[in-house]
């Protein structure tokens, strides 16, 4: 895993996890400090070592797209990449994203196929779930940012993926809590002041913050009786697909889990 900062990364948990519980006994998976500046060196340094790939943090996860020599459709959709594989010729990598599907998985196990989605954020995370919704079949997109100019890219996947998306400033966040499924792509702490505007029939929230938690907002919405969604299972959905990416088995979701949440509990 790269990324700055990147000392509290589960990932080397989970994906440590994995390994244990396939008896890949000669794997090993380790969070590396990596500045933008330092991508392409770090990455040609890991492939020297034989390394499998690497997962990768923002800004990498965009500033890797010109060191690719191959993209797949989603990573290519979005404009990130969070997986890079390394290839049998030195220096030709190929780049994926799962954070989409990741997304897929969650919603799905949510019940929020088709259903008008609102986004609270403007970033990559942003841009990934209104990915998922495409793949959901969802055609109602609100998307809510403190800049919404700086939502552009989010609307322009949108357009790529033929879903409307409908991009609105902060102060109309309170409204759009009211659609039937809320995902929130911000930071912790971000959106803890939405928690008094809870409405009073929510639907699906979908809060990618996976600590602390519970968020303020995931626990005023539970208090009112709507449904949450966590970030530690965005984060084990997407580091199992990183799994069988790399690896070539299927991945071990409950022991992938249960590392989680013991990791988690012990915070």
């Amino acid at each position: 895993m790269l990324g700055s900062p990147i000392a509290h990364s589960l990932s080397p948990v989970l994906h440590q996890a994995a390994y244990d519980a396939l008896g890949l006994t000669d794997w090993t998976y380790r969070a590396v400090e990596c500045a933008e500046a330092e991508l392409g060196d770090v990455l040609r340094s890991l492939e020297a070592e034989g390394r499998v790939g690497a997962s990768l943090t923002m800004p990498l996860k965009r500033a890797v797209l010109p060191m690719l020599a191959k993209v797949e459709r989603v990573a290519d959709e979005v404009g990130a990449a969070n997986t890079v594989l390394f290839g049998g010729i030195v220096g030709e990598w190929w780049g994926g994203n799962t954070d989409v599907p990741g997304m897929v998985v969650v919603l799905t196990a949510h019940g929020a196929a088709n259903k008008p989605m609102t986004i609270l954020g403007g970033g990559a995370t942003a841009a990934s779930a209104v990915a998922a919704a495409a793949a959901l079949g969802v055609q109602d997109v609100t998307v809510v940012a403190r800049r919404p100019e700086a939502a552009a890219s989010v609307a322009e996947v949108g357009a790529r993926l033929m879903v409307p998306v409908e991009v609105v400033p902060w102060d109309r966040a309170a409204d759009a809590l009211n659609a039937p499924v809320v995902v929130s792509t911000v930071p912790a702490g971000a959106a803890d002041a939405l928690s008094v505007h809870v409405p009073r029939k929510p639907g699906l929230l979908f809060d990618v913050v996976y600590a602390p938690w519970p968020t303020p907002l995931a626990t005023a919405w539970q208090a009112a009786g709507g449904a949450v969604a966590g970030g530690l299972e965005l984060l084990v959905a997407q580091a199992a697909e990183q799994v069988r990416l790399m690896t070539g088995h299927e991945p071990p979701y409950d022991a992938m889990r249960r590392a989680g949440e013991t990791a988690l509990n012990s915070c």
